[in-house]
């Protein structure tokens, strides 16, 4: 399918959000999916991932999260890292310490405003996907309404206080009233196996609709589907391309079934 990408600014209030777009050609209204970025900002990858879902027939969109932080800011793969560089890990660690959950929500609403501001999407078609960091955030996004389907892969720091919030954001489960798929790698080295059951846990203690999916990978294992565009990915223990196929068949089976 033919797509057409442009790089567009989200008003929030004062606040000019950058933000990746991807629209399949043609007027007819379609569903929309909002994709949040890794620490290491709205780089080569998420701009990827974001073109192969408006590829599957969505409007996709990624909106910078470190906006007010750091404008611009992004690290894309190094080859010589076998993936991000230790001076990506750095200051995406640095920016992620200062975000706010109130400025995150903030700019999750008006991204879907955005949205459904758009002549060609369906405005009660919406739905999102993030990784790590937006692993995080995509389940905060999962507790609007507006929010149909939701892919939350490796979230960190859900079942802890995360934000400058008190409330880890696994207890505000109760409001998500879409559907999540939630992906895990079991020799991830950054969430526990206990976080992951808490979460599902939770999941299970408010009838939320859902699927936990958990696989023999590491942290960040989806970058295993890109490993035909990033030999060197496969040198990274941690990437597992069977564990992203299959998440990735998943992920469309949840869009296909709710957006």
């Amino acid at each position: 399918m033919q797509v057409n990408t442009s790089q567009v600014q989200i008003p929030n209030n004062d606040l000019l959000i950058d933000a990746y777009l991807a629209q399949p050609e043609g007027n007819d209204k379609k569903g929309a999916v909002i994709v949040f970025q890794e620490i290491f900002g709205v780089n080569n990858n998420i701009r990827d991932i974001t073109k192969l879902i408006a590829e599957q027939g969505y409007i996709a969109i990624a909106p910078a999260l470190y906006q007010r932080i750091a404008p611009g800011f992004e690290f894309g793969f190094s080859a010589e890292d076998k993936g991000f560089s230790q001076e990506a890990y750095r200051l995406g660690l640095e920016y992620y310490q200062q975000v706010k959950y109130q400025e995150l929500f903030s700019d999750i609403k008006a991204t879907i405003a955005y949205l459904k501001n758009l002549d060609n999407v369906k405005a009660d078609s919406i739905g999102c996907i993030g990784f790590c960091f937006g692993g995080h955030v995509a389940y905060m996004a999962a507790t609007l309404p507006d929010i149909k389907a939701t892919a939350s892969f490796y979230g960190g720091g859900i079942t802890q206080p995360s934000y400058g919030e008190d409330i880890p954001t696994v207890h505000r489960t109760s409001e998500i009233q879409g559907t999540i798929y939630t992906f895990f790698g079991t020799k991830d080295n950054l969430i526990s196996q206990s976080d992951t059951e808490q979460i599902e846990a939770e999941l299970n203690k408010h009838n939320v609709n859902h699927r936990v999916f958990r696989y023999d990978a590491g942290h960040g294992f989806f970058g295993g589907f890109f490993v035909d565009e990033y030999p060197f990915l496969a040198q990274n223990p941690a990437i597992n391309r069977e564990a992203a196929m299959d998440a990735w068949n998943h992920v469309l089976e949840l869009f296909e079934n709710n957006l």
